[in-house]
């Protein structure tokens, strides 16, 4: 036990400051929130539109001013910002994506560096405890993989009273990753209906948000606002761990 003890001590504290310090270092490949600067789209080629895998992106129409791309759908993979010949986008390092409207997730030109995402009945009633279920339909396993890796030391959202439980019964929402797929459809309604209210829906990914890589597709339902009420969005392909603890402490108003 000593041996232990004498370990832990050399090993020292291992949890991050942040919030109340800087956020962890981001990989260099990181993609943050994309910046249109709408003075070098002046040719409307469109090449960043015909780029995207997902269509993510409309072009510059009428008044508006170079193209408007939604984050909820984009995938983050940098296609428009190499396509473009002007270098009218870029991927930025801001990691604050999470809002808690699906319009506030379209940037363009003049667009804030991010979007509210505070609720007022999360801020009130959950603000100190946030029990969560977390339901993967249909996801590929990534951003569950990045949702899970808050419960890590480095980490440790239960610092926050943010825990992740077996159980819909006993939790205050969900958060809900992957497209919905036709089979997982009720599965994410009944899981709902499972909370005891008032309670609260957390879409995480590109999947969750618009169905992502596979929006339009059949056998899905592009995302879980098609089955129950969304809370907040949280964008990503997947979103970086610190992205998805951003969102759950401004939604709560912890910053």
């Amino acid at each position: 036990m000593f041996g232990i003890v004498k370990t832990r001590l050399q090993q020292k504290h291992r949890t991050m400051s942040y919030p109340d310090g800087p956020p962890p270092e981001l990989p260099p490949r990181f993609a943050g929130r994309p910046v249109v600067e709408a003075g070098r789209c002046a040719n409307g080629c469109a090449y960043c539109v015909s780029a995207c895998p997902t269509g993510a992106i409309a072009p510059a129409s009428g008044s508006k001013s170079g193209p408007c791309i939604d984050t909820g759908l984009c995938l983050f993979c940098r296609a428009c910002e190499e396509s473009c010949p002007q270098k009218a986008i870029h991927f930025g390092r801001e990691y604050r994506l999470a809002a808690a409207r699906r319009d506030d997730l379209l940037v363009q030109a003049g667009s804030p560096d991010f979007a509210p995402a505070r609720n007022d009945l999360a801020s009130k009633l959950l603000k100190r405890s946030l029990k969560l279920r977390q339901v993967s339909a249909g996801g590929c396993n990534a951003c569950e993989a990045d949702s899970n890796v808050l419960g890590t030391l480095a980490w440790d959202m239960g610092r926050f009273g943010i825990q992740f439980v077996a159980s819909p019964r006993h939790a205050d929402g969900l958060l809900v990753t992957g497209p919905v797929t036709e089979n997982m459809r009720l599965a994410v309604r009944k899981t709902y209906d499972a909370v005891p209210g008032p309670k609260i829906v957390i879409a995480v990914g590109a999947c969750a948000i618009s169905g992502g890589p596979y929006v339009g597709h059949a056998q899905q339902h592009n995302g879980a606002a098609s089955v129950v009420p969304v809370d907040l969005f949280i964008p990503g392909c997947p979103p970086n761990p610190l992205t998805i603890l951003d969102g759950l402490l401004r939604f709560l108003g912890r910053v």
